[in-house]
C-alpha cells in the first residue's frame, strides 16, 4: 500500500516495451533521429498546437528550470504560489538556470493564484524601479500543489494579467495529464488558448521511467531553449530513449487513460475515507491526491498495516495529538483497487 507519491510507481508496460524497441539497432544522437520527430508532432498534435517547439528532457526539475530561463532575464522577477515546486522542492535550480531571477512568491488557497492578487504585484513591483527588478514571468501548476485543478477560465485569467504586463506564463504540468483528465477540458483549452506560452508536459509521475517535455507554444522562446537545453547538458546524446517514452505515453491517448485511472483511484479512497471514523479530507479531492487529516489512533492503525505515506507539516495543526495530522495520499497509474480498499480498512481497524 504506497501513497507516498507517484514518482514511486513503475514503469507502464507499453513504456518499457517502447524502451527495448529504441534500443535495436545504431540512431543518430541527440534527438536527430525518427523516433523523437514522430515523437515531437505526437505532442503538438495532442496539444492542437502544429508550430510548437517541443524539447524533451530527463527530469521535471531540468523542465521547469529551463522553461523559466527561457522567459526571465536574471534581473526579473517570477511570481508563482509560495508552495509551488518550483520554489519548494528544486534546490534553487531556476534562480541557478535564470542566472538569478528572484522568485516572487503570492499565496493562494490550494495554489490557484487569483488573478487580481497577481495583477497587483505585478503592478508594484513594475513601480518599483531599478532597485526592486523587473517583471519577467509567471509559473502556475497545473495540478497544484494541493491537489488542485485550473479550470480553462482560471487560466485564462491569469493569461490576461500576463499580457496586461508583458510577462510570459508557464505552466508546470508535471501531473497535466491529471489536471486534462480531470477538467473535462482539452490540452489545448487548458495551455496556449488560454494564454500558456511555456507547458512543462510530465510524463515520469504518469508511467514514464524519466522523461518530461518542454513545449514553447512562443516561437520567440524556442532558439534560446534549444541553445539552453544543450549548455545545461539536458539534450541528452542517446535521445531516442526519452522520445520512446514520450511516443509510448502519448499513442492511443494512454497518458491520459492513465491519468484518469489515477484520480479514479484517489476518489474512490476518498469515498471510502468518509466511512472512517478519524479520517477527514482537508482539501476538497479533484485529482490524484488527496489531504487527510489523520487522528493518531487511525495513523498507528495504518502504518501497522504497512501503508506508506507522507505527513504535511504545513497543514498540520501545532497540538497534533488532539487534532491529528494531516498526511497527503496519492494514487498513481497503477493503484489498485485492491490497495485501496485495503488501506481503508486498516485504517477502520
Amino acid at each position: 500500500m504506497n501513497f507516498a507519491s507517484d514518482n514511486t510507481s513503475g514503469v507502464h508496460p507499453a513504456v518499457m516495451a517502447a524502451l527495448a524497441a529504441a534500443n535495436e539497432g545504431h540512431v543518430a544522437s541527440y534527438g536527430s533521429d525518427a523516433l523523437t520527430r514522430a515523437a515531437e508532432d505526437m505532442v503538438r498534435k495532442v496539444l492542437d498546437a502544429p508550430d510548437a517547439a517541443v524539447m524533451f528532457t530527463a527530469t521535471g526539475t531540468a523542465a521547469n528550470a529551463l522553461s523559466l530561463a527561457g522567459m526571465a532575464d536574471p534581473w526579473q522577477r517570477i511570481f508563482c504560489h509560495n508552495e509551488a515546486h518550483v520554489e519548494m522542492s528544486e534546490c534553487g535550480a531556476p534562480e541557478m538556470f535564470t542566472g538569478g531571477a528572484k522568485l516572487t512568491l503570492i499565496a493562494a488557497d490550494g495554489g490557484v493564484l487569483d488573478a487580481d492578487a497577481l495583477d497587483h504585484a505585478a503592478s508594484y513591483w513594475a513601480g518599483e524601479g531599478l532597485g526592486g527588478g523587473k517583471p519577467g514571468a509567471i509559473s502556475i501548476s497545473n495540478t497544484t500543489e494541493a491537489g488542485r485543478v485550473w479550470s480553462p477560465d482560471q487560466v485564462a485569467e491569469i493569461g490576461a494579467v500576463a499580457r496586461q504586463h508583458g510577462l510570459s506564463l508557464h505552466m508546470d504540468g508535471a501531473r497535466f495529464a491529471n489536471a486534462v483528465a480531470a477538467s473535462g477540458a482539452s490540452p489545448a483549452e487548458l495551455t496556449h488558448l488560454a494564454g500558456v506560452d511555456l507547458l512543462s508536459f510530465g510524463g515520469t509521475k504518469n508511467g514514464a521511467m524519466g522523461v518530461e517535455a518542454v513545449v514553447a507554444f512562443d516561437s520567440a522562446l524556442a532558439e534560446r531553449l534549444a541553445y539552453m537545453r544543450k549548455r545545461s547538458g539536458h539534450l541528452l546524446s542517446k535521445h531516442r530513449f526519452l522520445s520512446a517514452q514520450f511516443y509510448a505515453l502519448l499513442d492511443g491517448g494512454l497518458w491520459l487513460q492513465l491519468g484518469a485511472h489515477a484520480n479514479r483511484m484517489a476518489a474512490r479512497l476518498a469515498e471510502g475515507l468518509a466511512g472512517v471514523e478519524g479520517a477527514s479530507l482537508v482539501r476538497p479531492a479533484e485529482s490524484n491526491q488527496l489531504f487527510v487529516r489523520l487522528s493518531p489512533d487511525a495513523h498507528d492503525r495504518a502504518r501497522g498495516a504497512g501503508a506508506v505515506y507522507r505527513g504535511w507539516p504545513s497543514l498540520s495543526d501545532d497540538d497534533a495529538d488532539a487534532e491529528g495530522f494531516v498526511v497527503r495520499l496519492v494514487c498513481s497509474w497503477n493503484t489498485t483497487e485492491t490497495e485501496v480498499q485495503e488501506l481503508i480498512a486498516a485504517l477502520k481497524g
